[in-house]
């Protein structure tokens, strides 16, 4: 059975959770899969090999990596640098697929918006990551071997600056010419375990504001000329997916009671998921309900979050940083 996402319009930028939804349990052609556990830290590794695989999942083809933390929630420092190593491992192996070398330039572009807590993951890393271009331009005897030049941007939203991001960002590079783009983010997720756990690498590039459903122009190799590796974390859910995940919980709690549910349910209970998370965005939409929702601890977490993947690009940049001991880079 073959789901049409755009049809239910399943708000996820997580390859793994729209993977998930089309796969139904087997397994997508040309859609290539791993997972590892270590210690708490699941790795999911996914390679979209085929426009067919792209079709059925919704995303584009290339590389995914998925790294799920649960207990990232409670502020575990050890924890943090663990998945800081595991980050930097990563994305390592994303800057030897890409073909960086290890003198490469880099530019950072942090988007979303400052003022907006769950959408300032893209500027707290901006902040937070070891920015090094100007040592190379002006005294570049002095630098020592390890490192490479990186620069880094928070170009804002359009709402307050009036351009694209991506316009911003394309002036950037017609510039400085980096050999690669790394563009961080704040996503949306389907499912509620995964917001404020997940981390997401993908070396298809990003559409700023894909996660509440803008369609804009977006950063990718095919618009800017240079790879783009996109790193996000899902910080907001939609109500209606909510919704629709209470319901099914609802569901599963009372058929472990009763194996009789169609007199509770009726003709709810024999809908697909998809098909009652469509039901319930038709209800809120017209008014006005379909709202964003964050955790109340976001405020912290966009703290450690964004300290995590710095210090994980600062171990996966430059050499001279050891990847076993990124917290010692952490600002």
């Amino acid at each position: 059975m073959t789901i049409d996402l755009s049809k239910y319009q399943v708000r996820t930028d997580l390859a793994l959770e729209a993977q998930e939804m089309a796969a139904l349990g087997s397994q997508i052609p040309g859609v290539w899969n791993e997972s590892t556990n270590d210690g708490g830290i699941l790795v999911t590794r996914m390679h979209i090999q085929t426009d067919e695989g792209a079709r059925r999942i919704g995303k584009m083809p290339g590389h995914y990596v998925t790294i799920e933390v649960p207990e990232l929630r409670k502020g575990d420092t050890e924890l943090q640098d663990r998945v800081a190593t595991s980050f930097a491992r990563e994305f390592e192996a994303f800057l030897t697929r890409v073909g960086v070398q290890p003198n490469g330039s880099v530019l950072i572009a942090g988007l979303g918006n400052w003022n907006v807590t769950p959408d300032a993951l893209g500027p707290l890393v901006v902040e937070n990551v070891m920015v090094t271009r100007h040592y190379f331009e002006l005294m570049p005897g002095d630098v020592s071997p390890g490192y490479r030049p990186v620069s880094a941007i928070a170009p804002g939203v359009m709402g307050t600056t009036g351009i694209e991001s991506s316009d911003i960002i394309s002036g950037i590079v017609e510039k400085s010419k980096p050999d690669l783009i790394i563009a961080v983010d704040a996503l949306a997720a389907k499912s509620l375990d995964r917001v404020n756990t997940t981390i997401q690498i993908a070396d298809t590039g990003i559409h700023p504001g894909s996660g509440i459903g803008n369609k804009r122009r977006g950063l990718t190799r095919e618009i800017l000329g240079v790879p783009v590796i996109a790193i996000g974390v899902p910080t907001v859910v939609y109500a209606s997916t909510i919704v629709s995940n209470t319901m099914d919980m609802v569901f599963e709690h009372m058929k472990r009671q009763t194996s009789n549910t169609q007199p509770l349910f009726g003709v709810f209970g024999t809908m697909q998921e998809q098909e009652r998370l469509q039901l319930v965005r038709e209800v809120l939409q017209p008014l006005g309900h379909d709202l964003l929702v964050t955790p109340k601890e976001i405020d912290m977490f966009m703290e450690d979050i964004a300290n995590i993947i710095a210090s994980g690009l600062n171990a996966a940049l430059h050499e001279a940083v050891d990847t076993h001991n990124v917290a010692a880079y952490t600002h």
